[in-house]
């Protein structure tokens, strides 16, 4: 059965994901990987979320604070042999339960544009195309999503 866990970036189980995550990311994202990584240093996170199935971590996302209306969503991942069992979606709908809780009203995401499997996630997911925003402005391989919570 799957378990959510809040928890912080100091959770040793949501550092080994995140290893994991960088690992995949280092080779779908080729040269510009250096650029994305800059983005997302994990060092003090507050919302952070754990699936775990059985006492096996398997998965795992965060939100932070954009704006004082907007959480984004951060180092969403799922282990190869746990794709495909709804966990992201179940990790997704709990970070923006999180956002609500704290009073945000919307999520926002970037993603890559080689991100194939992740941006059908934010799709089924109700998440919508937005134009980029920040650093990610003229970033030609990046994709923006919003959902209005």
């Amino acid at each position: 059965m799957l378990h959510l866990k809040r928890t912080t970036s100091e959770n040793k189980d949501f550092q080994s994901l995140v290893k994991l995550l960088d690992s995949f990311l280092a080779i779908t994202d080729g040269d510009e990987h250096d650029f994305y990584n800059q983005f997302n240093k994990i060092e003090g996170l507050q919302h952070v979320l754990v699936a775990y199935l059985d006492d096996t971590a398997v998965g795992c996302g965060a939100i932070r604070k954009y704006d004082e209306q907007t959480m984004e969503v951060k180092r969403m991942f799922t282990t190869a042999q746990s794709r495909s069992n709804g966990v992201a979606s179940q990790v997704l709908k709990e970070l923006e339960k999180w956002s609500l809780e704290l009073g945000y009203e919307k999520c926002v995401l970037e993603t890559g544009t080689r991100q194939q499997e992740a941006i059908a996630l934010y799709k089924k997911n109700d998440y919508q195309l937005i134009p980029c925003y920040g650093q990610y402005l003229k970033v030609e391989n990046s994709l923006c999503f919003e959902k209005i919570l």
